[in-house]
């Protein structure tokens, strides 16, 4: 392959998924791409939704010349991915909350699914429940404040604690729980940006599994032989952006440039 890795999101959560890769392969050339004029995409209706994603990853997989897709972010892979393989012809690598490896590690079977409300409340995450953790407690946390608290610790704002601790009181009262939570799945890309923080607020010691990465291991079976490409770092937005140069920098990537995106929604 010629072309680098590219990666989508709505937001800056696909950071997360980069720094699994490049600790996987150190050499590999990536773009990012994120739909930061329609952040957060939650708030959208699924088949708009559909629509937009696969016209945004198509005008930045032309834009830098792709050779994959990743498409970090769970409500994007659970709406666009068959849309995305069908109107794409690389490969697409989409991203699921990291619920087996979750249950293959917990001790006390009583797991922790942090994610967005959509993510929390789609029937693919019960499947996925079902498939591998039916005899584990699930204490499910809706916390999209998260993922405010990751975008604006990426443009330099500082993190709210008080903020995150109301968003996680479930969570932290589940550790006290008969069986006790020990295992937390961090269900949005969003979410490992924040470990540090979150490790240093648990009330316990917990075990924070993310989709990191599964999704190198993935990009590693799509794309074995991943070679430097003169596109590496390149980054776009959908929106003015310019609060995030400094916070992408520390990911490798260059100041945001703005796609342009033929026949958007």
């Amino acid at each position: 392959m010629s072309g680098p890795v590219l990666l989508f999101d709505s937001g800056v959560g696909g950071l997360s998924v980069a720094h699994a890769l490049r600790q996987h392969y150190p050499h590999l050339a990536m773009c990012y791409a994120c739909d930061n004029a329609w952040l957060p995409y939650g708030l959208r209706d699924d088949m708009t939704l559909s629509q937009r994603i696969v016209s945004v990853c198509k005008a930045a997989v032309d834009a830098c010349q792709a050779s994959v897709l990743v498409v970090a972010c769970n409500t994007a892979s659970t709406l666009a991915l068959e849309g995305l393989r069908a109107a794409l012809d690389i490969p697409v690598v989409g991203t699921v909350p990291a619920i087996k490896p979750a249950a293959l590690r917990s001790q006390t079977r009583h797991i922790g699914l942090l994610a967005t409300a959509a993510t929390v409340n789609r029937p693919y995450t019960q499947t996925l429940i079902n498939s591998f953790a039916s005899d584990c407690v699930i204490t499910r946390v809706a916390a999209g404040e998260l993922v405010t608290e990751a975008e604006a610790w990426l443009s330099g704002i500082p993190i709210n604690q008080q903020r995150i601790n109301l968003a996680l009181t479930p969570l932290w009262q589940a550790t006290q729980a008969n069986p006790a939570l020990d295992t937390v799945v961090l269900g949005c890309t969003h979410f490992p940006l924040l470990k540090t923080e979150l490790i240093r607020l648990s009330p316990v010691p917990l075990a924070w599994v993310d989709s990191g990465d599964a999704i190198a291991r993935r990009v590693g079976q799509v794309a074995p032989t991943i070679v430097s490409s003169t596109q590496d770092g390149r980054c776009f937005t959908t929106a003015s952006a310019s609060q995030l140069t400094n916070g992408l920098a520390r990911f490798g990537f260059h100041a945001p440039q703005q796609l342009s995106i033929p026949n958007a929604v």
